[in-house]
């Protein structure tokens, strides 16, 4: 039986650039739209692509980073500088930006590599990750966590799609929480990646990449 079946290849730039779309579709008709309409709807089920991809590459960045603590502080502090334009459009309403989330799953997979000789340490230690995530208000709070987190321990050799969709299977409770078609939508993007990292290259472009956050969220707010 061939094990290494693949979907039309998408590198995990590619994955990047659709993230980034869906989340801007999402964030636009959230804010901007009147809701319970067609298109807010359809716009809404186009966007909740962007997290499950999201937390796809956080663990597969995690996994390939050389340095992991720079990672998490990139992280938090672009989740810092994005505290100001969501509490713009959110006000005091006890939430925090999806940047932190992000943050604190690389917290999570961290405490798993060092627990990984005791599983009952490395559930509780992910289980406290995403306690502490909910009760901070983060978007998608403790699924957030247990989304990166089983992306991470699930992981398969690139290529292996019979893998990869039991990956999937793993998620998909998780994210048809957040509703049915965006799971199923996110679910073709992320079996379709081919484990390459693709153009999207050098500091330069990351930190566009992180900073592209925050900067759409200010646009948003000029528009509300």
């Amino acid at each position: 039986m061939n094990r290494n079946l693949s979907l039309p290849h998408l590198s995990g730039s590619s994955l990047k650039i659709i993230a980034v779309l869906s989340m801007v579709i999402d964030h636009c008709a959230y804010y901007l739209l009147e809701h319970g309409t067609v298109l807010y709807e359809a716009m809404r089920c186009v966007g909740r692509i962007a997290f499950p991809v999201f937390a796809f590459l956080i663990a597969e960045g995690f996994s390939h980073t050389r340095n992991k603590r720079s990672y998490f502080v990139q992280l938090l502090g672009f989740a810092f500088f994005s505290e100001i334009p969501w509490f713009l459009l959110n006000g005091a309403d006890g939430t925090h930006n999806v940047m932190f989330t992000l943050a604190l799953g690389v917290v999570a997979l961290t405490l798993l590599d060092r627990c990984c000789e005791h599983k009952v340490l490395s559930f509780m230690a992910v289980c406290l990750v995403a306690v502490l995530a909910y009760y901070m208000g983060t978007d998608y709070d403790w699924r957030g966590i247990l989304m990166i987190a089983i992306f991470y321990i699930t992981q398969p050799q690139a290529g292996n799609l019979q893998d990869r969709m039991i990956q999937i299977l793993f998620i998909l409770p998780l994210m048809i929480h957040y509703g049915t078609i965006g799971a199923i939508f996110a679910s073709v993007v992320i079996l379709s990646y081919n484990g390459n990292r693709g153009f999207i290259t050098g500091k330069a472009w990351k930190y566009a990449f992180y900073a592209f956050y925050p900067v759409h969220l200010i646009l948003i707010c000029l528009l509300v």
